[in-house]
């Protein structure tokens, strides 16, 4: 036998034996209401059935049935929460850790009872066996009841992530908490603690929210059991999350962390609408984005921010493409305004040339994408951090979009658009980005995969969770080490006591 016949015959045995002998079953839960979340999900479970694996999803947010995937809608039971809410409740509710993180709990709980409570989901709980499910794909969201069906069907989970991971959750995920020295809280307004205050700040935040994620699911527990809570929560075999190493900070991880950031960016499938082009193509300075994303409603936000940025915006050369609902009240010659714009397809043409974002991270790996600088606005939850690895890339500038005035605004705009170096920043991001071993929708696949070959693959989860808190703490070692040197100070004391006794 020739080498070039064995190596043929070694490489299809390999390549055999990384596939599964049939097709996975599926079943993917997306608790959360949010057009981002479903974005994310939805790309996961697209490379999955593009693979040849079958998905019965439940969600709020339906695409519609295809081959392979079976879609049951609940969005009739389960409102979108986070589109068009008004910007008065999100200044008052989204801004605020101590509000934000309860209610972000109570909806993810009330969710579940809604899921669990649905008659086709209680078919399959009942009659398993003929559904027969391989694992379950699953937001994690704020509470680990949507591990509830895992527990009841005996089956593997894989968590989704479609932001970086929540800093008060991190450790019941993946065994290992975020050492505040060196990795930002989630919700922190810079990307990496660097200062002795960012970082006493930081561990403050950490343990604050850590506590009071804690006490509130305890007290939900109490005060409100559900059936979920009679069940040991399920670990994840693995977690897709939604992030870079380009877009965050280097960070230590378990192996069952897959990053597959930016997976939702797909080929552009459709035409930017012909009156929408014509503007861009017709703009002799080239054009600027400007969206604060599917939850806020720009139109809602009091007038003297509102007029700040259009006498700002006003004043510029370039046209503006705005986001933007409802009709806009002396609305400036260079604007178009419209309550949808497709922004994938918009970043991707040559004459945009600024991205004014409130730095979500689907929109920012678009920007990343595209190779166009950014002009952060962040508003609420991850966008501060977000932005800030962007400007820390050296590829935008950050505001707080509550206290932008006209003369700031101009003066931001123009230098990231005037000054080269932005660009040339984005480009520079922008190729490390695409420079990966393997593309995110075959990451997905290949490690889906591995968790159905290997068995829920325990041996890709963190030993800490054996661990007691004061045991991952190493409490008892401190205690021990305090004990020894507390006896030996005593011990040393008594004989010098009695040196000077017997002197």
């Amino acid at each position: 036998m020739s080498v070039c016949t064995m190596l043929f015959i070694a490489t299809i045995t390999v390549s055999l034996s990384n596939r599964p002998i049939t097709a996975i079953n599926i079943l993917a839960i997306e608790p959360v209401t949010g057009k981002s979340h479903w974005n994310f999900m939805s790309a996961l479970l697209r490379a999955l059935t593009d693979s040849g694996h079958r998905i019965t999803a439940f969600t709020p947010l339906p695409d519609g049935d295809r081959v392979n995937y079976t879609e049951i809608d609940i969005s009739s039971d389960i409102s979108a929460m986070d589109i068009g809410i008004d910007s008065h409740f999100v200044m008052e509710n989204f801004r605020k850790s101590t509000v934000m993180i309860p209610l972000v709990m109570n909806w993810t709980r009330r969710i579940c009872s809604i899921i669990y409570e649905h008659p086709k989901m209680k078919n399959i709980i009942l009659n398993n066996k003929q559904f027969h499910y391989d694992l379950i794909i699953v937001e994690r969201a704020a509470s680990e009841c949507v591990t509830y069906i895992a527990a009841k069907l005996d089956i593997p989970v894989i968590f989704s992530s479609p932001s970086p991971l929540k800093t008060t959750i991190e450790y019941s995920i993946i065994g290992n908490g975020p050492n505040p020295a060196s990795v930002s809280h989630v919700m922190a307004y810079h990307s990496v603690p660097r200062t002795f205050f960012q970082r006493f700040t930081n561990s403050l935040f950490y343990a604050y929210s850590s506590f009071l994620s804690t006490r509130k699911e305890s007290e939900m527990k109490i005060n409100n059991p559900g059936e979920y809570d009679l069940i040991e929560p399920v670990k994840p075999s693995i977690v897709f999350l939604n992030t870079h190493y380009i877009t965050e900070a280097p960070r230590p991880f378990p192996p069952n962390i897959i990053q597959v950031g930016g997976i939702h960016l797909q080929s552009p499938k459709k035409d930017i609408p012909a009156d929408i082009l014509e503007y861009i193509d017709n703009s002799p300075y080239g054009v600027i984005y400007f969206t604060l994303g599917s939850i806020v409603e720009m139109s809602t936000l009091p007038d003297h921010i509102q007029n700040a940025y259009k006498d700002g915006l006003s004043k510029v050369p370039q046209r503006i493409l705005w986001k933007y609902e409802g009709e806009m009240k002396k609305k400036p010659i260079n604007v178009m305004t419209r309550k949808w714009f497709p922004q994938r397809e918009i970043l991707l043409h040559p004459k945009v040339k600024l991205f004014i974002s409130h730095g979500g991270i689907s929109g920012v790996y678009e920007a990343i994408d595209a190779s166009v600088p950014v002009l952060g606005l962040p508003i609420f939850y991850d966008q501060p951090r977000n932005i800030e690895n962007l400007v820390d890339a050296g590829m935008a500038i950050s505001m707080d979009f509550l206290s932008v005035t006209k003369e700031n605004l101009i003066s931001a705009v123009n230098e990231l658009i005037i000054n080269e170096k932005y660009r040339k920043n984005a480009n520079l991001v922008s190729n490390r980005f695409k420079d990966r071993p393997m593309a995110p929708e075959r990451s997905v696949v290949y490690w889906t995969e591995y968790v159905f070959r290997h068995k829920s693959a325990p041996h890709l989860k963190s030993y800490s969770f054996d661990l007691t808190w004061y045991q991952y703490y190493l409490l008892d070692v401190v205690a021990v080490m305090l004990l020894f040197i507390l006896s030996t100070v005593y011990i040393i004391y008594k004989i010098l006591m009695c040196v000077c006794v017997c002197g």
